[in-house]
Formats: structure tokens, sequence, C-alpha cells
């Protein structure tokens, strides 16, 4: 299914022009417009689901073999030493476009933190509640 108001549905099925990586029948890998790194790029499925728990299943196992092949061409060929892969759900957790998609990002030595936190502390009890709370709900 696509979205014809969808950004993305149109990038990623050639109604708006981009900077294309790859492209199969089922997804379209573009060059972000504003990356956070030389080589920054994001992976569109050309089927609209708004979000990872949208996402139909056979797309879904695509995603990550296409995301590490991406990868490792851009650390051949822009000499990176490393990538992201990085995939957000939701508004709160930096989702703007409402339509799955990977961004792949290049790491170079030396360059900027991108993505990153500073890992907090959880008592064994806390933990252990936290655990049952999620694990009811699966």
């Amino acid at each position: 299914m696509v979205d014809e108001s969808c950004i993305f549905c149109k990038i990623a099925n050639g109604e708006i022009p981009s900077s294309t990586l790859y492209e199969d029948s089922d997804f379209r890998v573009i060059l972000d417009l504003g990356p956070a790194s030389k080589g920054h790029a994001l992976i569109l499925p050309k089927s609209h689901f708004k979000d990872v728990c949208e996402l139909d299943a056979t797309i879904a196992a695509k995603v990550l073999p296409l995301g590490a092949r991406i990868g490792t061409a851009m650390k051949k060929s822009l000499g990176c030493a490393g990538f992201n892969l990085v995939q957000n759900n939701g508004e709160a957790a930096g989702q703007t476009v409402f339509h799955f998609h990977v961004h792949v990002i290049p790491r170079y030595e030396g360059g900027p933190a991108i993505a990153g936190w500073t890992p907090g502390q959880a008592s064994p009890e806390e933990l252990a509640e936290t655990a049952e709370l999620i694990k009811n709900s699966l």
C-alpha cells in the first residue's frame, strides 16, 4: 500500500527525485538531505508503514541485511570506521516523517557524537518490576 500524501512514499516510488544509492522491488535507499555525517542514507520501503509496529514481517526481515550491505559499502567507499543503524518510532523518539525508515549513518574516527546516552542506574528490584510490566504486555 502507498499513502498518496506521504512524502517518503513519493520519494521511494520515484515521484520525487532523490540521490538514490540502491533500489529493488521493495526499497529505495537515498542520501539524507540533512545528513548527520557524509554519506548518511535512508532505507525507505516502497510500501507505507507508519512505524516498526506496523511493519510487514517480510519487509522487516529484509531491512537489517540491507542496512549491513549499505554500511559495508560506506566503509569501503567513504573510509568511515563504522556506521549506526537508527530507527525512530513516535514523535517522542525523534520520528519526524511517519513512514517507517532506517537511517544508515557513517561514523568517522574523531567525528561528532551522533547517537549515545549516559548510562543510568536501576536497582535489582526496579529491574524486576519493570521486566514484569513489559512481560505482562507481550
